[in-house]
């Protein structure tokens, strides 16, 4: 958005927040796949839940967000959200898998 020129209505900026959250949803769905794929390579819960891989995504995400210029703090709220849904999707196609 650096090259674009500010907005200059609500309108404007509401829309180029409808074609980013597009991507956003695009870009979800995809990583919803391969966590459903990872469901399959995991022994059980604690291998799903991995604590110390979240540690390691959060603080690789809040890393990327200063380098982009997005609040760390925010970029850390979206993971842990993001995260936490996931879990229990996998969670939820990991019990699937098993006997």
């Amino acid at each position: 958005m650096s090259d674009s020129p500010l907005p200059t209505s609500l309108s404007e900026v509401r829309a180029r927040i409808d074609v980013i959250d597009s991507e956003l949803v695009r870009l979800l769905a995809q990583r919803q796949g391969l966590v459903r794929a990872a469901a399959s390579f995991k022994a059980d819960d604690q291998a799903v839940r991995a604590p110390d891989r979240v540690a390691q995504v959060i603080a690789s995400a809040r890393e990327r967000a200063q380098a982009a210029g997005l609040e760390p703090a925010v970029a850390e709220a979206v993971w842990r959200a993001m995260i936490d849904a996931f879990i229990e999707l996998e969670l939820a196609e990991h019990a699937k898998t098993q006997p």
